[in-house]
């Protein structure tokens, strides 16, 4: 008789577990041979050899299927001790699959531009998805990046935003410097808490598998073996993105994201965004991906918030171009 200690990786004891020890108390029935004791990310099994190795078997399947779907249920643990469960899905539900969130629910692209977007990706280290609020950029961009985590593709994961005021300055905000910066990247936290469980997400933060940070914080940095994410781009200066865009070091992806219509700074004209359009078109490997309101995947009234405000710009631009016209031909010729 042996004892063996295994050691669960990026697992939440309490999901894996399950309250109670119901699912844990699952698996030891069927090997009522065997000694198994529970101690957080720890398991002790005490028994012979050869039951033991069979035990590990299994338990490598039920972790393999926790780690890709994030969820272990008593009836998938049931149907994988009992040898019934020969894939986790069939070919045809995970083909157009990114990644799984938590819960198991899995992360497609949704719109015709989404799937557009995942096909970019894998053909262009740079790739630039810009359009209105609500069509999905960024979390697809991101369920891009989890997944290349996942594969092994990358090492780490790179997430930033400009940190742009609207009327409030940094430091008049409360906290360290990770407070002041929190309530710029939060929408960035949201999509990351949807598809990676919470304990593995606060590992890859503790460790640096998943970075996010600020803009002003990349300079001097190179950007290798990672998946890239700046979000929020039109609120750049063209100095700021060519700064970030020249972090590219080898084996890395970037996708840079922003919408057009809702630029922050003082001057339109000085948007990153806007002037990265006009000079890096037609380079090899560099995407532009164009979203409209058609990909928009929020409640149904976003689209239509979006579609008045686009007529009421068109409009607005229409009487400037009118109201200069009528100045011209009114101005007295010296």
């Amino acid at each position: 008789m042996i004892e063996k200690q295994i050691y669960l990786e990026g697992v939440d004891p309490l999901e894996f577990y399950g309250i109670n020890n119901q699912k844990i108390t699952l698996v030891k029935s069927f090997f009522p041979k065997l000694k198994i004791v529970a101690r957080g990310n720890n398991l002790f099994v005490q028994g012979e050899d050869e039951e033991i190795i069979d035990f590990e078997k299994k338990l490598n399947t039920l972790l393999d299927h926790y780690h890709e779907f994030n969820v272990l249920t008593d009836e998938i643990i049931l149907e994988i001790l009992n040898n019934e469960l020969s894939s986790f899905q069939s070919s045809e539900d995970t083909k157009d699959v990114l990644v799984y969130g938590n819960n198991g629910k899995a992360v497609r692209a949704r719109t015709p531009n989404q799937r557009v977007l995942v096909e970019e990706c894998a053909k262009s280290d740079l790739v630039f998805a810009i359009g209105p609020a609500g069509t999905g950029k960024t979390y697809t961009a991101i369920a891009l990046a989890v997944r290349a985590l996942k594969n092994r593709e990358i090492k780490r994961i790179i997430l930033s935003r400009p940190a742009v005021e609207a009327g409030e300055r940094l430091g008049f905000l409360p906290g360290d410097m990770k407070e002041k910066i929190d309530p710029y990247l939060q929408p960035l936290y949201d999509a990351l808490q949807d598809m990676i469980p919470a304990k593995k997400l606060e590992e890859f933060m503790k460790d640096g598998t998943i970075q996010i940070a600020p803009l002003a914080f990349m300079r001097g940095r190179t950007l290798s073996n990672a998946f890239v994410i700046l979000d929020e781009a039109q609120n750049t200066t063209l100095n700021q993105l060519k700064m970030f865009l020249t972090r590219m070091g080898m084996n890395v992806k970037f996708i840079i994201t922003g919408d057009e219509t809702q630029i922050d700074l003082p001057n339109r004209n000085q948007s990153g965004l806007l002037q990265a359009k006009k000079i890096l078109r037609g380079i090899r490997d560099i995407s532009f991906v164009q979203f409209d309101v058609k990909d928009i995947v929020r409640h149904r009234l976003v689209r239509d918030i979006v579609n008045a405000y686009d007529k009421y710009y068109i409009e607005q631009a229409a009487k400037k171009e009118e109201s200069e016209k009528q100045k011209e031909t009114e101005e007295p010729k010296s």
